[in-house]
């Protein structure tokens, strides 16, 4: 593991480019599998997960290379086999090998999927999606065992009874193999969503609605890649970056986003009173010095991403009086409070009504504190980078996970921070 060194109090000014969003690219990599042709990304960032993917790709013959943001995979003599325990369970979005690998073979044995540990996400809503397109779905241990039986995957109407990204994606990779037509509903509509649809439209699937609350899949036989995929920008590393500069900063341009993504973050940021140059692919955030409190809810896509809540915390605590969060999505994603107050923060949790209060913090100081998971990871850091002193964070592989190039992103805006190899 690794530690991350952040040593507070330099101001952050200069540009930032966003990478490619790491929920289309764990989402898009087990889709290349369902390909019968070589697949190209671009725009892929450069973290954790896509590492442990390649792994996973690697345990079926899949062969795969990345450099400079350009992945190649090719899956033309992809096999069967058991997939590596340790990669399934480093990352969540891993059990997007279920509806591919159904996709592609009509059979699944996965161990259950790793993560973040943000409170409940169960995968219900993943098999009831199987089920109704006739899979058998069985628990041996810690690995599920998912067969369609002798007639294969069949088209069928299917409505999520929660809004889930994970579920609509897996519905979507084994429908769009599937014989006859299928109706997803309730589907969710995140941006991400469009993103796996597009690349597999233009592979020759044919799948309408993404974006909506309905998609609607026609079943084809094969897909063939000739194009390569352009990822879109990753809408929560520049939200992560917006937070971090109207915090810290004393004039930051944040290049390669699609504004349209980050509706519901802007708005709240304009609510603080921070005067944000928008454009049709940049956001320019001016030195910021007087911040009003705000209130915060955490709903699906189009609403506040619950991603994003976690590094908005830090900004909050700049703001004259009481912020809330309120996260409908992840109640239980909290584990940042208790390493911000380490650093000096006024941040309180009442379990009662689900609510996180931020109050105005005048000075923060560097400790030493914990990563537990990506996003308390990344709120951590803007901390540090605001706090007097060093700033000291384990579990540093979290925030690698889910921000590309992070490093040098943030030497780049002339913040003082390093990682370090944790050999105890």
């Amino acid at each position: 593991m690794n530690k991350m060194i952040i040593k507070g109090g330099h101001r952050l000014s200069g540009n930032v480019t966003i990478g490619g969003a790491k929920n289309s690219t764990v989402a898009l990599i087990p889709a290349a599998i369902l390909a019968d042709t070589p697949v190209q990304f671009d725009m892929v960032p450069n973290i954790l997960d896509v590492h442990n993917l390649m792994v996973i790709l690697e345990s079926m013959n899949v062969s795969s290379d990345f450099a400079d943001g350009i992945l190649n995979i090719d899956p033309t003599k992809i096999i069967e086999s058991a997939l590596p325990s340790k990669a399934i369970k480093s990352l969540r979005a891993s059990y997007y090998f279920m509806g591919a690998l159904l996709g592609r073979f009509g059979r699944a044995e996965i161990s259950f999927p790793g993560g973040d540990n943000i409170g409940p996400r169960p995968i219900d809503q993943h098999i009831k999606a199987f089920e109704a397109m006739g899979c058998k779905v069985v628990n041996k241990g810690d690995q599920i065992v998912i067969t369609t039986g002798e007639k294969g995957l069949q088209g069928a109407q299917i409505f999520l009874d929660v809004v889930s990204v994970g579920a609509t994606i897996n519905a979507i990779l084994a429908a769009v193999k599937a014989k006859g037509h299928t109706v997803i509903r309730n589907a969710a509509k995140e941006p991400e969503i469009i993103d796996v649809v597009t690349f597999l439209n233009n592979m020759g699937a044919k799948i309408r609605g993404a974006g909506t609350d309905v998609i609607r899949i026609e079943g084809v036989e094969s897909l063939r890649a000739t194009n390569t995929h352009i990822i879109i920008p990753d809408r929560i590393e520049a939200g992560t970056y917006l937070s971090m500069a109207a915090a810290y900063g004393e004039g930051v341009k944040i290049q390669n986003v699609i504004p349209e993504h980050l509706e519901s973050f802007i708005a709240k940021l304009k609510e603080m009173g921070i005067k944000l140059e928008i454009n049709e692919d940049s956001i320019y955030v001016p030195k910021s010095v007087d911040f009003k409190n705000i209130e915060v809810k955490t709903m699906p896509y189009p609403g506040f991403a619950t991603d994003l809540q976690q590094p908005i915390t830090p900004l909050l605590l700049r703001a004259n009086g009481d912020s809330t969060i309120i996260d409908t999505i992840y109640p239980k994603r909290t584990k940042h409070i208790q390493e911000l107050c380490k650093m000096g923060a006024k941040i309180r949790y009442d379990e009662e009504s689900g609510t996180i209060i931020v109050s105005h913090t005048d000075k923060l100081v560097g400790a030493k504190i914990t990563a537990g998971e990506i996003r308390a990871g990344a709120s951590e850091m803007i901390a540090g980078l605001m706090a007097e002193g060093t700033t000291v964070i384990d579990n540093a592989d979290n925030i690698l996970r889910g921000y590309d190039n992070i490093i040098d992103k943030l030497t780049n805006l002339h913040a003082e921070v390093e990682l370090v190899n944790d050999e105890n």
